[in-house]
């Protein structure tokens, strides 16, 4: 219960004489703290273009499929300005960003314009998309569902602006896939799990990932692409940690020491290919760990969800003596 006094200015309790003596619940004004929530909300104000991830995928029904008919952008708004309500330059920076299904070789003229210089800019969903999946929301979902196992993911880089790794890492196993992306786009993570739902199959898929937690980077915020599949079928909830906590996903970033011992911090990925990203992660999850009792990942997740599902995800296992973990694995 609250103090009525605070229902009214000053709606703090700074100054109160009564304070010292007083069983309810109380609110303080801290100019430290203001400060830093106002610059953060202000920061996160100007973080980008922000647009409702529902919003996206109306327009991608209406221009995707007349850009792969060869209209150009400029025909399409002209010629459907009251169903659109989007400028051409909107549109142009959806295509660009990867929010759409239509991507710019769908785009005879605009593969042939050299990119303009310029600061380059984030683009961001809506962070609205967050409520009701942020890491409170979460522990309570553990609460009441004490059986399921989450999953944590996360993006590995190499140098800015070249290819990305998607990492997913199963706490129950410490089994981890990674996945090389060309760019670290909502778009690409959400190919890589329509792209597991169907090597998987619905019962398998939401068997493996029950409940996801990530950080609160760009290329997550779509999280209804990954919950959903394309028959709008739920599949998987996705939570989000609290912004700059990365200890609240701490097991998957822990592995990334393993990673970093083959392919050393501020080394490009670019040179990869997803065959040399499998053939690493088959050697880290070869490795017997302490922590499971002497047992690699790979043994236990082929224990838990059988070898067939193994062979489905392309993991093999290493002999023990074989594992190399050392950048010369991918010489």
């Amino acid at each position: 219960m609250s103090c009525p006094k605070l229902s009214r200015a000053p709606y703090v309790c700074n100054g109160c004489v009564q304070v010292r003596f007083c069983s309810l619940e109380k609110s303080f004004y801290e100019a430290e703290y203001a400060h830093k929530v106002s610059r953060e909300v202000l920061s996160e104000s100007r973080g980008g273009v922000s647009v409702d991830e529902d919003e996206i995928v109306r327009l991608d029904g209406i221009v995707s499929p007349l850009i792969k008919q060869g209209q150009s952008i400029y025909h399409i708004c002209s010629s459907n300005r009251d169903v659109i309500m989007r400028s051409e330059r909107s549109i142009y920076n959806y295509v660009e960003k990867k929010l759409l299904s239509a991507v710019n070789l769908d785009m005879p003229r605009k593969v042939r314009y050299r990119p303009r210089r310029g600061v380059k800019e984030h683009f961001k969903v809506d962070k609205s998309c967050r409520n009701g999946r942020m890491f409170s929301d979460f522990t309570e979902y553990l609460k009441d569902n004490p059986d399921v196992s989450p999953v944590q993911i996360d993006t590995v880089e190499g140098i800015k602006g070249g290819s990305v790794l998607l990492t997913v890492h199963f706490l129950n196993t410490s089994f981890m896939l990674a996945f090389l992306r060309g760019a670290n786009t909502a778009r690409s993570v959400s190919d890589v799990f329509d792209g597991l739902y169907s090597l998987l199959g619905i019962e398998s898929f939401k068997l493996l990932f029950p409940v996801i937690l990530t950080d609160n980077g760009s290329e997550f915020s779509a999280p209804l692409a990954l919950e959903k599949d394309a028959g709008g079928i739920r599949r998987c909830r996705v939570f989000y940690c609290d912004p700059s906590s990365p200890f609240q996903k701490g097991a998957i970033e822990n592995n990334y020491e393993l990673i970093r011992r083959i392919i050393p911090k501020g080394k490009s990925f670019n040179g990869l290919s997803q065959t040399q990203v499998q053939l690493m992660m088959d050697h880290i999850n070869s490795y017997n760990r302490k922590k499971l009792n002497g047992k690699s990942p790979h043994d236990l997740f082929s224990f838990l969800h059988g070898p067939e599902t193994l062979q489905k995800l392309g993991a093999t296992k290493i002999a023990p003596n074989e594992i190399r973990l050392s950048p010369s694995l991918l010489k």
